[in-house]
C-alpha cells in the first residue's frame, strides 16, 4: 500500500510503499523530482528519470522523500544530471563513515520515513527562487521561451542552469510536467481528448506519443 503525506521541508513529500505480492510492482513515472530512499537497511537516491523506473526484484518496501524539482542537487552536492535515470548508494554520494551512521539511525526508527525527512531537513539549503518560478511555470503550462524572458535567463544560461538542478533541459523537463498534469486529469475520469488539450498537447495522439515515450505503454494500459 502507498501512503503519502506533505513534509516539513517545503514541496518535499514523505512516503512508503508496501506492496503485496498480488498487487505487483507498478512503475515510477517521470515527475522531474529526485528522492531519499530507504530500503532493507539501505539508504539511495533516485535520479530524475527520464522513462519509467520498474524496480527490480519481488515486492518490498520503501520509504522515501520526494524532493522538490531542482531542490535535492544542493542538498545531496551532486548536479543532478550525473544521476539522470540511476538509482545510487548514497555513500557513492558522501563519505561512508557518516552513511553508515544515517543509515543505523533510519533503520533502527520506528518510522524510516520520518527519519529519513529528519536527515533532509538538517541538509537543507535555502531554495533557489529562480528555479522555484521556472518549476512554477513550466508546471502551469508557460512556455519555456516566456518563462526564461521572464526570469531574465539567456537560452544557454537557462540550459546549463536546467541540467545541474533537474538533470535534463528545461524543455524535457516541461514534457515531464505537462504529462503529469495530463495524468492527473486522465486519473480524474476526464476524457482522453479531453485531457490531451486541458493539458497542452496538440491533440491526443500528440498525448499518446508523450505517454508511450516517457512511460513505454499507453496511457490506457498505464491507468489499469
Amino acid at each position: 500500500m502507498y501512503e503519502e503525506r506533505p513534509s516539513r521541508l517545503a514541496g518535499a513529500v514523505v512516503w512508503t510503499n508496501t506492496p503485496s505480492a498480488a498487487a505487483g510492482v507498478g512503475p515510477v513515472l517521470p515527475d522531474g523530482c529526485m528522492d531519499l530512499l530507504w530500503h532493507e537497511g539501505r539508504l539511495l537516491v533516485a535520479g530524475p528519470d527520464t522513462r519509467a523506473h520498474v524496480p527490480d526484484g519481488p515486492p518490498a518496501s520503501w520509504a522515501g522523500v520526494r524532493l522538490y524539482p531542482g531542490t535535492a542537487p544542493a542538498l545531496l552536492g551532486v548536479p543532478a544530471y550525473e544521476l539522470r535515470d540511476r538509482r545510487v548508494e548514497l555513500a557513492d554520494l558522501w563519505p561512508a563513515g557518516e552513511v553508515r551512521r544515517l543509515t543505523d539511525r533510519v533503520s533502527a526508527a520506528a518510522q524510516p520515513a520520518v527519519a529519513l525527512e529528519e536527515l533532509a531537513l538538517k541538509r537543507a539549503v535555502p531554495p533557489d527562487r529562480a528555479l522555484r518560478r521556472l518549476v512554477a511555470s513550466l508546471a502551469s503550462g508557460r512556455a519555456v521561451s516566456d518563462t526564461a524572458d521572464e526570469l531574465g535567463l539567456g537560452a544557454r544560461q537557462l540550459h546549463r542552469r536546467s541540467l545541474s538542478a533537474f538533470g535534463y533541459g528545461p524543455k524535457t523537463l516541461a514534457r515531464i510536467l505537462r504529462l503529469q498534469r495530463a495524468l492527473t486529469l486522465a486519473r480524474q475520469g476526464v476524457p482522453y481528448a479531453d485531457t490531451a488539450i486541458r493539458a497542452g498537447y496538440a491533440d491526443q495522439a500528440h498525448l499518446a506519443r508523450d505517454v508511450r515515450q516517457f512511460t513505454g505503454i499507453t496511457l490506457g494500459a498505464l491507468l489499469r
